[in-house]
């Protein structure tokens, strides 16, 4: 393992406005409200993950795991600390983000490949396996407005995994296609994995997360309150879940 982090977060914190609706929003623009709510999402967090490190990411809805990772992906900035990524990004999240509906799939590889920030020779050299991957036929050099959710998807995530990545990003919770194509995902995943990139994982299962990570960083309420071993981690999530669950009968019986 390289003496160099891949991911640095130092002292990381997000806070994000709520609005009551889209005018109060719009107002904000212009005028600082006065009484505006705010969302502490991340409170002063720092990690390191260093490159070939596969790491977990557990906790609750709510916990900052989708914070940290849109950071790690340059979807979100912090509002105080520094985030440093030093390496190519695949987040196997929001699939279809940056797609153009009245662009064909293979013209919208090309886009996401610039979004990536890869030349048009790279492009054009991994261009062949996406397609091969996605097996969307003929639908490839149709608009993408043609295609059902599910065939986006497919598209999105043969761009992912096949952009040979220093960092990978994966939610259990994703789905793509029937049955044989969730299993040629999976071992997509599994080969990349393989390859020594890093991996950040998500995840609700401990048994999953043991499979893959050697390391779990588990959050609540925006703050790290474990960063070890995946079996510690899963043992005091699941302590602090049941610590809470008691504490609710016991408001109940009151």
């Amino acid at each position: 393992m390289a003496n160099t982090p891949i991911i640095t977060f130092c002292h990381v914190s997000k806070e994000y406005t709520l609005y009551k609706d889209d005018r109060e929003r719009f107002r904000a623009l212009f005028i600082k409200p006065r009484k505006a709510k705010i969302n502490k999402a991340l409170g002063d967090v720092s990690f390191e993950i260093y490159p070939g490190e596969s790491v977990g990411f557990i906790g609750d809805n709510g916990a900052g795991k989708s914070t940290v990772l849109k950071m790690i992906t340059g979807v979100a900035f912090p509002t105080e600390g520094e985030v440093q990524v030093n390496g190519k990004v695949a987040a196997l999240l929001e699939l279809t983000a940056g797609f153009s509906t009245e662009m064909t799939g293979r013209e919208n590889i090309y886009l996401k490949g610039y979004i990536l920030g890869l030349s048009d020779a790279y492009i054009k050299e991994i261009e062949p396996r996406i397609i091969d991957f996605a097996e969307l036929g003929d639908y490839i050099d149709q608009p993408v407005r043609t295609y059902s959710s599910g065939m986006k998807m497919r598209l999105g995530f043969a761009i992912n995994v096949n952009i040979d990545p220093d960092i990978l990003v994966v939610d259990e919770a994703l789905s793509v296609g029937d049955a044989s194509f969730r299993k040629k995902c999976r071992n997509k995943i599994s080969d990349i994995i393989s390859t020594g990139t890093t991996v950040l994982y998500v995840s609700h299962n401990p048994t999953s997360v043991a499979e893959i990570c050697q390391r779990a960083i588990y959050l609540k309420k925006g703050k790290v309150m474990f960063d070890g071993s995946v079996d510690e981690a899963f043992t005091l999530y699941q302590d602090a879940k049941e610590a809470e669950k008691a504490k609710k009968a016991k408001k109940k019986k009151k």
